[in-house]
């Protein structure tokens, strides 16, 4: 079982992850800082809403799971809080300030 402190992905790892597997990748701003910009296909769970809805939202807890916010803080927490419930392939992505990537607009 993964450690939480061993959580942390770089987003060049995340990207050949998400090229390379099947992966969810979470948003856990609030509603209005997503729709400023988002990484990939990621869906918005906000950090506040996390803990009622990751059941229904992601359904896999063996899937990889990609965890960002907007400058590291919320996602570290997240993927701590999805591990605790049991998620085997959490990966904090930290800020979104630090995807080099671009961003898509919903």
């Amino acid at each position: 079982m993964q450690k939480p402190t061993d959580c942390r992905i770089t987003p060049q790892e995340a990207l050949a992850m998400m090229q390379s597997e099947s992966c969810t990748v979470v948003d856990v701003r609030t509603e209005s800082e997503y729709y400023t910009g988002r990484i990939g296909n990621a869906i918005l769970i906000p950090e506040d809403e996390l803990l009622d809805h990751a059941g229904e939202l992601l359904p896999d807890r063996g899937e990889p799971v990609l965890v960002y916010c907007a400058s590291g803080s919320r996602s570290r927490r997240a993927a701590l809080l999805l591990t605790g419930l049991g998620y085997r392939r959490v990966y904090d992505l930290g800020g979104i300030e630090n995807w080099p990537y671009g961003r898509n607009l919903p």
